[in-house]
């Protein structure tokens, strides 16, 4: 099984258990980020506040609202973006080692390719998984519809009203509602900011890398002559570099999901958006900069949560894997270029 291959699966699955960990702090931030009210002085409600009124108000299940199709996309972008950042990693590798042959180089991964390796393994993921992601957006932002208030007497027709049950809302009626409104085309809104945000993982990996070669050289340096790294540590290296990343891409991450969750028709123009320039513009007219770091906090702790969780599951992973075939102890969290 080649390397790809392992580190593809290995994603897949550190991806879905990370996604199953932290998916009802996902669910609060896309509503949080899609709350298009400008008014500053209402009190927010922290990511506990609010998950406590959405299953009062709507029950368990909307908090996870939209979770078989995200473990399915959660699958399907690791898989790929494993699949294909390993792929252009080797290729980088031997590239390196031939221009040291040359005299060119250490022979390393310079940080600027390790950036260009993570950001065209992003592009060819979102390409390929934009369309889930819209549907999983839209099951995240629909809500049940409130219950009429009576005064007086209800009459017989609005007891029978009342005691209706809206059907749920289903991967099904999220395809049937993007379909409507823009077509196929509208399975990849959003994918503009989203090719931007592949940034966000070439920011993290790029962190990571350094960051676990720098830990790799100061053990090697150490009386114990080992670059092992244990779970614990990737776990904390995963949690640092993924905050930097979110810092630093979270407006763009707001402006897609503005442009992904359902577009009211005929409703107040100010939220309604024709793609991203009026996104942009619309969000610092009415909502200032504000607007654009809307459930920041909440988005920090379920995405550094979920990358941790990603990075030591999926290393660990890795590492069973090539210890089953090949019969043996592995002496590095990574493979040695080949």
């Amino acid at each position: 099984m080649s390397d790809a291959l392992i580190n593809g699966l290995a994603g897949a699955g550190g991806g879905i258990i990370a996604q199953l960990i932290t998916y009802p702090l996902q669910t609060v931030n896309t509503r949080q980020q899609t709350d298009r009210d400008p008014k500053k002085e209402k009190r927010k409600l922290g990511p506990v506040e609010q998950m406590s009124q959405v299953v009062k108000q709507e029950g368990w299940s909307r908090l996870y609202g939209g979770l078989a199709p995200s473990l399915v996309g959660t699958a399907a972008s690791q898989g790929v973006y494993y699949y294909f950042y390993q792929i252009f990693r080797n290729k980088a590798e031997f590239s390196a080692l031939e221009r040291k042959k040359k005299g060119i180089g250490d022979g390393s991964v310079g940080m600027l390719l390790s950036l260009m390796v993570a950001a065209l393994s992003g592009c060819v993921n979102v390409l390929l998984t934009n369309p889930i992601w819209v549907v999983v957006t839209r099951m995240q932002t629909h809500t049940k519809k409130s219950q009429p208030n009576f005064t007086g007497s209800p009459s017989s027709e609005e007891v029978v009203l009342a005691a209706v049950e809206p059907p749920p809302f289903g991967t099904s009626h999220a395809i049937q509602e993007v379909y409507g409104e823009a077509g196929v085309l509208g399975f990849w809104k959003g994918v503009f900011p989203t090719l931007i945000m592949v940034s966000n993982p070439s920011i993290q990996f790029m962190l990571y890398e350094t960051l676990l070669k720098k830990l790799k050289k100061r053990r090697l340096s150490s009386s114990k002559g080992s670059n092992d790294v244990t779970a614990l540590e990737i776990f904390l290296l995963g949690a640092l570099a993924k905050l930097g990343a979110t810092v630093v891409t979270y407006p763009l991450l707001v402006v897609k999901a503005r442009l992904q969750a359902k577009q009211i028709i005929g409703g107040d123009k100010r939220h309604q958006y024709r793609g991203t320039l009026d996104a942009i513009l619309k969000m610092i007219r009415y909502e200032g900069f504000y607007g654009f770091y809307k459930g920041m906090g909440t988005k920090i702790v379920q995405s550094v949560l979920a990358a941790a969780v990603l990075f030591m599951v999926k290393e660990e992973l890795v590492r069973g894997s090539r210890w089953l075939l090949t019969g043996g102890a592995v002496d590095s969290v990574k493979p040695k270029p080949r």
